[in-house]
């Protein structure tokens, strides 16, 4: 993973949470359709959060299955020790500093989790990345991506940079905050719906799908069968 992103959300970590509903504009929808899709029976299910930050989304799912267990990872650990004071009362979550498409992961899972991390990724590790996850889930598990994606041609995506750019400046987040959102964008690499989904399909994934879409801002869903 490109080490200025490293550098970028170690910088971040103090005032990231604050400013993420002026930055995402479909906030509530966006991370209410990913939280929808975390179902389980087991009120303790195991669940792995893939460039997990402060700990935003897992907040989240912890709020609806507060007997998780959850397993953290990110490569900033100035946004990771921000997740620790976050959940410094739970004791059912385990943090790791690494990188996330180099780690090995021990266990398996219930769910994997991420929320606009993997658009960071090159598009060949993205798809290492879906191969990797396939194997970590349990028979029945999935994986729920919320994330960035690419439009189909660059018209759209100019069309959509113009669009959260009118959305940011009125949000009243400060010049700084705005100037420093738009240079750590710089880094995003994103990738059309229909090629991640490929991509998951190709990753053994038989359930794929884009449930949710605003502009760039996607929710993915990938379940893995039972059996």
């Amino acid at each position: 993973m490109n080490p200025h992103i490293k550098q970028m959300f170690d910088s971040n970590a103090s005032h990231f949470d604050p400013e993420r509903r002026q930055l995402i504009p479909c906030f509530d929808d966006f991370y209410g359709m990913a939280l929808s899709l975390v179902e389980s029976d087991n009120p303790t299910p195991r669940i792995l959060d893939l460039g997990a930050g402060t700990g935003l989304f897992s907040g989240m799912v912890l709020q609806k299955y507060p007997n998780a267990h959850l397993t953290l990872v990110d490569l900033s650990d100035k946004m990771m020790e921000a997740a620790q004071a976050r959940f410094k009362q739970t004791a059912n979550i385990e943090y790791i500093v690494a990188d996330y498409t180099e780690y090995e992961f021990p266990g398996s899972y219930d769910f994997v989790i991420s929320s606009l991390s993997i658009h960071h990724l090159t598009h060949p590790l993205k798809q290492r990345l879906f191969s990797k996850i396939y194997p970590l889930l349990q028979d029945g598990g999935s994986f729920i991506n919320a994330d960035q994606a690419a439009g189909h041609t660059p018209q759209a995506d100019a069309y959509y940079r113009k669009r959260w750019l009118e959305s940011v400046y009125g949000s009243g987040l400060s010049e700084a905050s705005i100037q420093a959102s738009i240079k750590r964008r710089e880094l995003d690499i994103n990738a059309k719906p229909e090629d991640q989904l490929n991509w998951l399909k190709q990753a053994g994934f038989a359930d794929v799908d884009c449930v949710y879409k605003h502009f760039e801002f996607t929710v993915f869903y990938a379940h893995k069968h039972s059996g």
